[in-house]
């Protein structure tokens, strides 16, 4: 473990002045790796806030090309970037933010094995796919390795957010709520999602990755955070381990896996 720099100093004073972090908690995120799953409107929040928080090192994984459709809410994409790989052009924005971030750059598709091994070596996932079954994989992989989760999800004016925490013995997973749920129209390429509600669930996810790499407060691990825009209202929701779930649940812990 190497000292800060006095550019390192500077540009963190500001998390360093809170007691509840100071620098033993910005040392936690400069020594942390962050997988961020999905560039679009949650991820590209979450991947630029992480970076400024100075995460160490950050991995990004999305197989897609920027689309003038993503712009009115995808915000580590530019016009200029239209037709770039989206790892490619968040690469660009977080180096833009801080230099000082270690980033890796995934652009295939991972299948569950894949993804399993890549997160061994992860502190923290953040979920910002858009569908159900990729969403189901990474939580899976998630459990299956014992690696801190955060999942988003936002259609319309509406978002939500929960946190998987290996720490936790009862502690509900993605699954739990979600079970097999398939996509069907629960997606905003078919019903749209307002630009800012996505920014504000990113800002809360990247916040919650934050608080579970450093320790600070109390993460959101069996709970369910759901936000309205139209009414301005966040409710959370008591979240409970289902004993049955595939993922997490009880007769799979039984058998030590």
């Amino acid at each position: 473990m190497t000292e800060m720099s006095d550019d390192e100093l500077l540009r963190y004073n500001r998390h360093i002045m809170m007691p509840e972090l100071d620098i033993t908690g910005q040392q936690r995120l400069r020594d942390a790796h962050a997988l961020v799953m999905g560039l679009g409107g949650l991820g590209s929040p979450v991947a630029l806030y992480l970076a400024a928080a100075g995460l160490g090192q950050i991995t990004l994984v999305d197989f897609d090309a920027v689309d003038i459709s993503n712009l009115q809410r995808q915000i580590a994409h530019g016009t200029h970037d239209i037709g770039t790989l989206k790892v490619n052009s968040a690469k660009d924005s977080i180096e833009e933010i801080n230099p000082l971030v270690n980033v890796t750059e995934i652009s295939t598709k991972l299948d569950e094995a894949a993804l399993t091994s890549l997160i061994r070596d992860i502190d923290v996932v953040v979920d910002g796919t858009d569908n159900f079954k990729t969403r189901l994989m990474v939580n899976d992989a998630s459990v299956n390795t014992r690696t801190a989760l955060v999942s988003g999800a936002a259609i319309k004016l509406e978002g939500q957010i929960m946190a998987y925490d290996p720490t936790l013995e009862d502690g509900p997973c993605y699954r739990c709520l979600y079970g097999d749920a398939s996509d069907g129209d629960f997606n905003c390429a078919e019903n749209g999602v307002l630009a800012t509600v996505v920014g504000v669930v990113g800002t809360i996810m990247a916040t919650e990755a934050i608080k579970m790499i450093t320790g600070i407060g109390k993460n959101l691990a069996g709970f369910l955070l759901v936000f309205d825009a139209a009414s301005m209202e966040f409710r959370k929701l008591r979240l409970p381990r289902n004993p049955d779930c595939s993922a997490c649940g009880l007769a799979r812990t039984d058998r030590g896996l």
